[in-house]
C-alpha cells in the first residue's frame, strides 16, 4: 500500500510533528492515563507524572490526552479526568523530549480563541512538542450543559479550524460565526513552529475531501487490514487530488499485553489481547498499510502497567524507533 515515491519527510511544522510522523515508518505512542481501570470507573491518577517521565525514558514517541468535559456514565469512560490543556502545562515541564498531543479536543464545545491560545501556550512551553488533535465530539449529553446544539456541531468545527488557523498569524483577520478578528488586536503566544499541527479525528462531521484538504493529518480507528488499507489509500488520494503534499495517518489501539510472547490475539474493545509476537506483526502490517503512528491505550491491560511499558520498550519499540 505504500507509495514508492513518498517524500523523505512530511511538511515542516514543528518538532513533534516531524519527529513523530515519518513517511513509510511507524512510531509508537501512549494514551494517558497510564493505568488500567474498569468500565464506569474513574482512574486513580497516582504517579501519573512519573509514569509520563518513564514513558519518555523508555523511548515512546508521544503521549496523548483526551478531552472529556463531563463524565457521562452511559459512555463508561471519563478519560484522564484532568483538563487536557492544564495537564499539558504540567507535562511540558515534567518531560523534555516526548511529543504531547490531544486526541482530541472537542472544538464545538470550546471557543476557538481559547483553544488557539491554550494550544500555542502548550506548544511554546514544550519547545514545539505539541500536536493538536481535534474532533467534533460524540457525546450528545455534553452539549446542553454548555448551551450548545449537537446537530450543527460540524459547522462549528469548520469555523473553529478556520479561526485557529487565522490566529497563528500576527494581528489576524478573520470573520466567522464565532467571532471577528479585525487585524487591530493580536492573540499571543504564537506557536513555536510555523503553525499548530492539526490532526483531524475520523470524519468530524465533514466530507472526506474536506478532511483531506484541511487537516495536517488524519486520526482514525482500527479496522481489518483490507478496510484500513483502503481507507488510507482513499485519504491520500484525496490529499493528492487537492494538490497538497502527503500527510500522516495515525490510529488508536487498545491492547492487553500478556506475558507469553506467543499468545494469540483475542478481541477486546477497539483492539486485542495478545503476546508481543502478534503485536509486533500487527504493527508491522499497519506500517505497510501507511499508518505513521499508533497510540496504544492500556486501559484494559491486566499486567502492571510498569511491567508492560518495560516489556514494550524491550521487545516492540526497537522495531519502530
Amino acid at each position: 500500500m505504500l507509495d514508492e515515491m513518498q517524500p523523505a519527510e512530511f511538511a515542516r511544522i514543528n518538532v513533534a510533528y516531524n519527529r513523530v510522523f515519518c513517511p513509510g515508518r511507524l512510531s509508537v505512542g501512549l494514551v494517558l492515563p497510564l493505568e488500567a481501570y474498569a468500565a464506569g470507573a474513574e482512574p486513580a491518577l497516582r504517579g501519573h507524572l512519573e509514569a509520563a517521565q518513564s514513558a519518555e525514558e523508555l523511548g515512546f514517541a508521544a503521549l496523548w490526552l483526551r478531552d472529556v468535559p463531563f463524565n457521562v456514565p452511559s459512555f463508561g469512560d471519563p478519560g484522564q479526568v484532568f483538563d487536557p490543556f492544564v495537564y499539558l502545562g504540567a507535562l511540558a515541564t515534567a518531560t523534555s523530549r516526548i511529543a504531547l498531543g490531544t486526541s482530541s479536543v472537542i472544538l464545538p464545545l470550546r471557543h476557538p480563541a481559547h483553544v488557539a491560545k491554550a494550544a500555542a501556550t502548550a506548544d511554546v512551553l514544550s519547545g514545539g512538542r505539541f500536536l493538536l488533535g481535534v474532533a467534533s465530539g460524540d457525546r450528545p449529553e455534553e452539549y446542553p450543559a454548555l448551551n450548545q446544539s449537537y446537530d450543527d456541531r460540524g459547522a462549528r468545527f469548520r469555523d473553529s479550524i478556520d479561526y485557529i488557523r487565522a490566529a497563528s498569524s500576527a494581528y489576524p483577520r478573520h470573520e466567522g460565526a464565532q467571532g471577528t478578528l479585525t487585524g487591530s488586536i493580536d492573540l499571543l503566544p504564537k506557536p513555536h513552529g510555523t503553525r499548530l499541527p492539526m490532526m483531524i479525528t475520523g470524519g468530524s462531521q465533514q466530507t472526506p475531501d474536506w478532511v483531506a484538504q484541511n487537516g495536517d493529518g488524519w486520526m482514525t480507528y482500527p479496522r481489518n487490514a483490507a478496510a484500513q488499507g483502503q481507507a488510507i489509500v482513499d485519504y491520500r488520494r484525496r490529499v493528492k487530488a487537492a494538490g497538497q503534499p502527503d500527510k500522516p495517518v495515525m490510529q488508536s489501539l487498545y491492547v492487553d499485553v500478556v506475558a507469553d510472547p506467543a499468545a494469540p490475539p483475542r478481541p477486546i474493545h477497539l483492539g486485542f489481547q495478545s503476546g508481543t509476537g502478534f503485536l509486533r506483526s500487527y504493527l508491522r502490517e499497519i506500517e505497510t498499510l501507511g499508518v505513521n503512528h499508533v497510540a496504544l491505550n492500556l486501559r484494559f491491560n491486566q499486567a502492571p502497567i510498569e511491567k508492560t511499558l518495560q516489556l514494550l520498550a524491550d521487545t516492540v519499540l526497537p522495531d519502530f524507533s
